[in-house]
């Protein structure tokens, strides 16, 4: 994998994940398409969330059950593909086709993408 190197540091994105919206944190994405929370398309249409109701609900969720640790690591994309190749992290799509719920995943997110584009763009 490439090093794909961040502008943010390790505590603007984890705290992105937490407080966030499903339009910048494909974490968000993934839980509110699992909780089947609508999304839906907001300011110029582009971009999609919860809802101010659905992401306090991801962010309660999020604080009542995530948690967040982390290893300093020179390359970190190497450790990630180690990790992602040798555990069962079924939230993680890219790099891990091989997980049984992959495919599902994919699909749920889709669906809660394509149901947005359906809706008239939220205020």
């Amino acid at each position: 994998m490439a090093n794909r190197t961040s502008t943010q540091n390790l505590r603007k994105r984890v705290r992105y994940h937490y407080r966030g919206n499903a339009a910048g944190s494909t974490l968000r994405l993934t839980l509110g398409s699992l909780f089947g929370l609508e999304l839906r398309r907001v300011g110029s249409g582009k971009r999609m969330t919860s809802g101010k109701a659905g992401e306090a609900t991801l962010s309660q969720w999020m604080a009542d059950n995530a948690r967040v640790c982390w290893v300093e690591q020179s390359e970190p994309w190497t450790l990630e593909s180690q990790l992602i190749s040798q555990l069962d992290l079924p939230l993680n799509l890219d790099q891990n086709r091989h997980n049984a719920f992959h495919t599902r995943l994919k699909e749920l997110r889709a669906q809660a993408r394509q149901r947005a584009r359906e809706l008239p763009i939220s205020s």
